[in-house]
């Protein structure tokens, strides 16, 4: 197949029969669209459509593009991902751009689910509780991180001390634990989440290390920073390049 006839059958997988809005108004910019991400971005790589559908949510919730979001809320549920799955990886977001913009996505989330008469609140993942929380999720984030997460705790001024311990109870503790994705799905989530927010190439690096740790390759972290290319634009994306080929150099 050429990249037209993938583009439809693509689409049509992802969104049903149909039709966007734009396609009345702005039919060139709306093929180019199709054409790229459903044509060619989605066939780019190792990763397959239920992970590519969970990148791109994480993405649209950290662009606050919440009529795109709403649309790909349905092409997850389309590719056979679970209301937990696409809940969780909205939540991920939440340590990384905050609770208003998380809130703002969740709603979107849940206007979805209603429609398609999907009970709220779906179960619960939590498995933590306030006396475990931050042993949980400093576990975690040595799981993560490895070594350099004692020498954080270490070097923390005492004013600032604070900080690394909301790191770890609530980012590592509250979010991480969670039930419903796989650690190695979450962090790849949250390369993707702090490379669409721009301007944080220190955490990128931190979290393609991270990555790395926890067992995601390199060719994954290529592809998944590719498919955010189309939501994210030209700019963050050579950046976060850029920050995987300084972590995990080519040989």
């Amino acid at each position: 197949m050429n990249r037209f006839e993938k583009s439809r059958e693509k689409f049509q997988q992802l969104f049903g029969d149909g039709v966007s809005p734009t396609h009345s108004t702005d039919p060139d910019l709306q093929d180019i669209l199709n054409h790229f991400i459903f044509g060619e971005i989605f066939y780019q790589g190792n990763l397959d459509d239920k992970i590519r559908e969970l990148i791109t949510l994480a993405v649209l919730t950290t662009n606050q593009t919440l009529p795109q979001l709403k649309a790909h809320v349905s092409a997850a549920l389309n590719v056979g991902l679970t209301p937990v799955e696409i809940k969780e990886a909205v939540y991920q977001c939440a340590p990384y751009i905050g609770f208003p913009k998380t809130l703002n996505a969740i709603h979107e989330v849940n206007e979805v689910f209603k429609a398609k008469n999907i009970v709220l609140p779906i179960e619960s993942q939590k498995n933590v509780d306030e006396d475990s929380r931050f042993d949980k999720g400093l576990a975690v984030q040595v799981e993560i991180f490895g070594d350099v997460i004692a020498k954080m705790r270490e070097n923390a001024s005492a004013n600032q001390k604070h900080m690394q311990d909301y790191l770890s109870a609530f980012c590592f503790g509250d979010f991480y634990t969670r039930g419903g994705l796989d650690l190695k799905t979450r962090e790849l989530l949250t390369l993707c989440i702090i490379s669409a927010l721009g301007g944080a190439e220190g955490q990128v690096k931190a979290h393609v290390q991270g990555n790395k740790n926890v067992g995601n390759d390199k060719e994954t972290l290529i592809t998944a920073i590719t498919h955010c290319l189309p939501y994210m634009g030209f700019p963050r994306t050579l950046n976060a390049l850029a920050c995987v080929n300084e972590i995990i150099p080519e040989h």
